[in-house]
């Protein structure tokens, strides 16, 4: 996720890209509409005196500028409609002469006023993505891919349930999850040793959020951590660590993985209050993964965070055999 400066201008240059690509796009239109209906160019250059002439009558004295202005809109709005009965009459659909563009919302700029577009928010967390290669490992790491056949139908005498049993539940719950996202705001902690198909089961949700358009960002708790440290103390590259800190609160999903693995100390427990407790606020759901017991938690974290997550999160303990040591030996 150690992304730097020049992988942030290459945000800026992709819009540049689709800026000149739309407008490449648009001329190429425009002149084969104007060689296949000369009328329409004409239309067109009488709309653009129709401009200069609004620009005169705000600087002209004798003129009232609401009557005037009131008849100059009335002129281009019967040149438009004439503009469109031509395309019509001509095979033409009434927008073809519109530019076109990938998000509608920032025109491609990136940015609505002075505010970040959702659509550039995504390019930093897809790039960032590029760089993890997450991408490629939910392609193999998702609910068709996912397996029981290596949880034990054997009841476990601790938890008084089979892990085959469990999973099935869980893994219900999981799709139940995906299914009901954004309609119903829920949390989800994934806890039990390693190896049980946490961070597989993690991985399985993200990728079906990701397909139905969200936007999702999965990182371990070292990397959350280092991304609040960069932007709070350092200065190089502060503008793409204060996105990353920012998307963090406010995307669609945000999945933590091992959580209880980084170095505790009052900087990564305020940050993580902050952050449980802003998504909270917000509704916006969150999915952690650790390796401790409930019992530890209190061990490791304030009463506040432990509060925040055992009352506001579904528990779901995933027990059975190490996988990937069951793996290394079929």
């Amino acid at each position: 996720m150690n992304l730097q400066t020049n992988h942030y201008k290459k945000i800026m240059r992709q819009y540049e890209e689709k800026q000149l690509k739309n407008q490449h796009k648009f001329n190429q239109k425009k002149e084969k509409v104007y060689r296949a209906i000369p009328e329409i160019k004409k239309i067109d250059e009488a709309i653009s005196q129709t401009s200069i002439a609004i620009a005169k009558v705000l600087i002209n004295e004798n003129l009232d500028p609401q009557v005037e202005m009131a008849r100059l809109k009335e002129k281009n709005l019967e040149l438009s409609m004439k503009k469109i009965e031509l395309l019509h009459t001509n095979g033409l659909p009434k927008d073809y002469l519109q530019k076109t563009y990938e998000c509608h919302k920032c025109r491609d700029t990136g940015f609505i006023k002075d505010q970040k577009c959702s659509c550039f928010k995504q390019a930093i967390i897809d790039l960032a993505y590029e760089q993890s290669n997450i991408k490629n490992i939910l392609e193999y790491e998702n609910f068709n891919t996912f397996s029981f056949d290596y949880y034990s139908n054997e009841i476990d005498k601790e938890n008084n349930l089979s892990p085959y049993d469990n999973i099935k539940s869980i893994y219900n719950y999981c799709t139940n999850f995906v299914s009901q996202f954004g309609k119903e705001f829920s949390n989800i902690i994934f806890y039990g040793n390693a190896g049980v198909g946490k961070t597989f089961l993690s991985n399985c949700i993200a990728k079906s959020i990701l397909d139905k358009g969200f936007n999702v960002i999965y990182l371990s708790a070292f990397q959350i951590f280092e991304i609040f440290e960069r932007s709070k103390f350092r200065k190089d590259d502060a503008a793409y660590y204060d996105d990353m800190s920012e998307n963090i609160l406010s995307c669609d999903l945000l999945i933590v993985d091992d959580l209880g693995t980084e170095f505790s100390t009052s900087f990564t427990n305020a940050q993580l209050f902050n952050c449980l407790n802003t998504r909270l606020i917000n509704e916006k759901p969150t999915i952690i993964s650790t390796n401790l017991k409930p019992s530890d938690w209190s061990n490791q974290y304030s009463n506040r965070i432990v509060s925040r997550i055992f009352g506001n999160y579904e528990p779901l303990k995933v027990f059975g055999e190490d996988i990937r040591i069951k793996k290394a030996f079929n």
